[in-house]
């Protein structure tokens, strides 16, 4: 998080400048400043970046009322693609990665990486807490007027550095690739022996969090199709029933954190359950994993017959996750007691199948697997 300037003097860092100036890049994004941040929109929705990497994508949620400065330089950089083509060379694993030094597109000048791109921004607010996911501009220690074009991000909450950088953004998703980043090789320098590069840096307005604000007729308008082992299977929903749990299924099924879950309860007569978050083949992202919550109930009329499709629970009644049940019979004592929030129009000879699968008790003895969830429009 901090550059190489016990290695570099006030004239090296002023000769760093003027060759990046010289570049096209450069060029363009001094053309741009012209711009006042308030052009960039007081008034403008949330903003992202959306960082492509050889290593994977990362999403920033950029924060100007924070440290406007710093924000409106690190846009510019973006939409001039001043990013592309620079590494990560520097990184601390599982701890923190640095990147964004515009030297760092030339392999051949590697032992002056961490000097390039500063002294562009005045001196802003520091953030109190360095938290896990925290953006912050690169410094030259004890000079608070130089930060630039170079940033870090930090893994994990880093208590020491508390206070003594700008914070201009935070990790919405993506932090698999940034950790990826960090168990990049180091030497003894503590300098990137491996190219991790940016590919691109795309600055977009945040989208809105799907299904969060749809109404129970909007709900309604949509359908999932559940891609099992099987074949599929295809679910309309209840939304004036259970308005909550539709929202929560919806969003859970878009975010993918079904795909790869497994059919572990096979009742003939009774019930086939999935969405079992201990079935599932690989673990939730970082952003799954905060979709995830309790739920309330919403019980309702709706009778528990072949088809409906309703959400699992443990004996508390706000204990229901992600698993969920389709009844293969009548199950008066589930009415009531469960919430029913969905039933099956298409595939049901596909549920039939499941529930005739080979088991031992009430487990299958192949696995039979929720491939994916598909989300459509009626």
């Amino acid at each position: 998080m901090l550059c190489r300037s016990h290695e570099t003097t006030a004239t090296q860092a002023r000769k760093h400048e003027t060759d990046q100036k010289g570049s096209s890049c450069a060029r363009a994004v001094v053309a741009m400043v012209v711009v006042s941040t308030q052009a960039l929109g007081a008034q403008a929705p949330p903003r992202q970046a959306v960082v492509d990497t050889s290593a994977g994508t990362f999403i920033v949620d950029l924060t100007p009322e924070a440290a406007p400065n710093q924000t409106d330089h690190f846009v510019r950089l973006a939409l001039a693609g001043a990013y592309e083509g620079t590494t990560f060379h520097r990184v601390v694993r599982y701890g923190m990665v640095q990147g964004g030094d515009p030297i760092s597109r030339d392999p051949a000048r590697r032992s002056l990486y961490g000097s390039g791109g500063l002294n562009a921004v005045r001196a802003e607010p520091r953030a109190a807490k360095m938290t896990r996911g925290s953006v912050a501009a690169v410094l030259v220690p004890g000079r608070p007027d130089s930060a630039g074009a170079q940033f870090f991000v930090v893994l994990a909450d880093q208590p020491a550095l508390d206070n003594q950088y700008t914070v201009f953004g935070r990790i919405s998703d993506g932090m698999e690739a940034l950790q990826k980043i960090s168990e990049t090789p180091v030497d003894a320098a503590g300098l990137s022996t491996e190219r991790v590069e940016i590919r691109r840096v795309t600055i977009r307005d945040a989208p809105p969090e799907p299904f969060l604000a749809d109404s129970p007729p909007e709900l309604g308008a949509y359908r999932a199709v559940l891609e099992t082992s099987s074949g599929p299977v295809a679910i309309e929903f209840l939304p004036d029933k259970a308005p909550e749990h539709v929202r929560q299924f919806l969003r859970l099924a878009d975010a993918g954190v079904y795909d790869g879950t497994a059919f572990h309860r096979v009742a003939p007569g009774f019930v086939i359950q999935t969405g079992a978050l201990t079935t599932r083949r690989t673990p939730l992202t970082e952003r799954q994993q905060k979709l995830v919550h309790n739920l309330q109930p919403e019980f309702s009329d709706v009778r528990h017959v072949k088809g409906v499709v309703s959400m699992a629970r443990g004996g508390d009644p706000g204990s229901a996750t992600t698993s969920f049940f389709i009844c293969t019979g009548t199950s008066t004592a589930l009415d009531g007691a469960y919430t029913a929030f969905g039933r099956v129009v298409e595939g049901m000879g596909v549920v039939e199948t499941i529930e005739a699968a080979p088991r031992t008790g009430e487990t299958p003895n192949a696995r039979i697997e929720l491939k994916a969830v598909r989300i459509e429009r009626r």
